[in-house]
């Protein structure tokens, strides 16, 4: 067993990494754009005219209400039947993305519906225009608490970036699988794929961990403790 694993990972050590340098691009981007929309969306829908709260809302839904694997599809075998022809990676990322949009807002909208009135009156009395109020007093604060909810979002979106394999995207999994096909050592490729994504996994919560520490309002978490 470990001979096996010391033998692929000398022998194809690279496709690994490529598999693993995709995987990495795959997560990170379609976060960005996820947390990048998802923050729209989620004031658009909290503050936003009704039209616009009932039209995101649908966005929502419609992305929750559908397998991701199913918007990847579209996005590269249906596109191009209109005119639309998008590389598998860009697929990938944009399916994930937009997908990862959708739930990010709603970690967000929940963290903005649970801060407290009093920051709202607080800043409306200091003479801020509600667009200020908005975006210096009561995002910064729903951003802050909506921390775990979105290191959970980071996390699964490691492990959905397997997904992209149906779309022939060499990440770690179509790497394992390539590996595995060449030398039958199914279990020992896969299991070193497994440790791969466990460690980014631990990397990513303990990071995402020191971020909240670090970002912590003083006094606020000693108020916390005291409530529970």
């Amino acid at each position: 067993m470990i001979a096996g694993i010391g033998e692929i990972v000398a022998n194809y050590g690279s496709l690994l990494l490529t598999g693993l340098k995709n995987t990495l691009l795959l997560t990170a981007v379609s976060f960005v754009i996820g947390f990048s929309l998802g923050s729209v969306i989620a004031v658009g829908r909290a503050y936003g005219p009704r039209w616009l709260s009932w039209l995101l809302a649908a966005y929502v839904e419609t992305i929750r209400g559908t397998p991701m694997l199913l918007q990847l599809f579209i996005l590269y075998y249906a596109l191009p039947d209109v005119g639309v022809k998008l590389s598998a990676l860009t697929a990938a990322i944009l399916g994930m993305g937009l997908n990862s949009a959708a739930y990010q807002s709603e970690y967000i909208r929940s963290s903005i519906k649970a801060v407290p009135s009093g920051q709202w009156e607080a800043a409306l009395s200091l003479g801020m225009t509600k667009l200020q109020a908005i975006f210096s007093i009561i995002v910064p604060i729903a951003l802050r608490s909506s921390i775990p909810a979105l290191t959970n979002e980071l996390v699964y979106l490691l492990k959905y970036s397997s997904i992209a394999y149906f779309l022939t995207v060499v990440e770690l999994v179509y790497a394992g699988k390539i590996i595995g096909s060449e030398t039958f050592m199914y279990v020992q490729v896969y299991t070193i794929i497994a440790i791969i994504y466990l460690v980014l996994s631990l990397l990513i919560t303990r990071s995402m961990k020191k971020l909240e520490r670090k970002i912590t309002i003083p006094g606020l978490a000693v108020e916390e403790a005291q409530r529970t």
